[in-house]
């Protein structure tokens, strides 16, 4: 029903934001900031005519190429959609809870995530506990939540990521929010549809030493049913997806067509000659050129009651959410002598365009 209304809503509103298309001051700036240099160094012909590139530093050259094409800079995601997954306790005492939520089926293929909010019921306190209490400083009657992404390696050993702590007092009571965006990114990296998501929840004292109280041993979350009637114990993922076959970006431009400004987002040639650009005569071996692509057109954007409900995400742009770095052989004099060394340079080509809201989370890639 919920994605059937949101459909229905949402709106086109034309961004002309195009990201902006790399230049040759860009490429010059990253090229002296790679090699420590305040100013390009100016080469006579003399010093390249016969210099012959030794088959090492080729082979290094061409292995990252190929290293660039598989190995992308991620950029912004995105989303606006809404899917609530219910989850259960798997283990849980006083001060740690573990939690399984059954993910299969619940990302589409076709869609992108901007958040992922778990929301723990949190138990009233009982009012002889309270009063035992009464006398803390209101920073002394916190308690520290933090949550964990666990994951489980095939040789059977466990990882923790930490993915978001806050303080709860011991005087409040039902629904506590948090971010696990960052949780469901590293699961979906996984590209295991079948293993569920797991989190550890863990309240601990704010503060240690010998006059830190024992308050967070009050902060409990209903482990099981409802909780007298205010409501489901139970802890809840809500998914926040966008599907991207109506609200994402196209691909490739159209090479017939002209972008205007109410193109959809799309990736379009722009291609960089280095043998035209005078700074890197003599100095820049390989490539003579390259195609960074720039990304150009408009997003659909949500309408206003939307934006309201999720005020840290901005207008959606087109941006380039992929990149990949650029390899090259320059000449450089050392000792009155001139050799061919290797380097790439970072962000240098767009490999795909996105449609993506300032201030959506920039995944972490997930490490072995």
């Amino acid at each position: 029903m919920w994605s059937l209304w949101l459909c229905c809503v949402l709106w086109v509103l034309p961004l002309a934001w195009p990201a902006l298309a790399l230049t040759e001051e860009q490429v010059l700036d990253t090229l002296l900031q790679q090699l420590q240099l305040s100013q390009a160094p100016i080469l006579d012909r003399a010093d390249v005519v016969g210099l012959t590139i030794p088959a090492h530093v080729r082979a290094q050259y061409v292995a990252l190429l190929q290293r660039s094409q598989a190995d992308r800079s991620r950029g912004k995601r995105f989303s606006q959609n809404f899917r609530d997954v219910a989850g259960r306790f798997l283990v849980s005492d006083t001060s740690t809870h573990l939690l399984m939520f059954t993910m299969e089926q619940r990302l589409q293929p076709n869609s992108e995530l901007v958040q992922a909010v778990l929301r723990l019921f949190q138990e009233p306190v009982p009012r002889t506990a309270l009063r035992r209490h009464d006398r803390l400083a209101p920073h002394s009657a916190r308690a520290r939540v933090t949550i964990e992404w666990l994951r489980v390696r095939e040789d059977g050993s466990n990882r923790t990521s930490l993915i978001d702590s806050r303080l709860v007092s011991i005087h409040e009571s039902g629904w506590k929010a948090f971010d696990v965006t960052e949780a469901v990114n590293f699961w979906q990296q996984l590209n295991r549809p079948r293993q569920p998501l797991l989190l550890q929840v863990s309240v601990q004292r704010e503060h240690l030493g010998p006059g830190a109280t024992s308050a967070h041993k009050l902060v409990r979350f209903a482990a099981q049913g409802t909780w007298r009637g205010e409501g489901p114990g139970e802890p809840q993922l809500e998914l926040h997806t966008l599907d991207l076959k109506d609200y994402g970006a196209q691909g490739n431009c159209d090479p017939e067509a002209p972008v205007t400004e109410g193109s959809r987002c799309c990736r379009q040639e722009l291609y960089l000659d280095l043998q035209g650009m005078k700074w890197a005569e003599n100095w820049v071996l390989e490539p003579p050129g390259f195609l960074a692509y720039e990304c150009v057109g408009s997003c659909l954007q949500p309408p206003e009651s939307l934006s309201i409900k999720w005020p840290f995400l901005g207008p959606r742009q087109c941006i380039a959410s992929e990149t990949a770095s650029l390899p090259m052989i320059i000449s450089m004099k050392e000792g009155g002598r001139t050799r061919p060394q290797v380097i790439s340079l970072p962000n240098m080509r767009v490999q795909k365009c996105s449609c993506a809201s300032d201030g959506a989370l920039v995944p972490r890639r997930l490490e072995p």
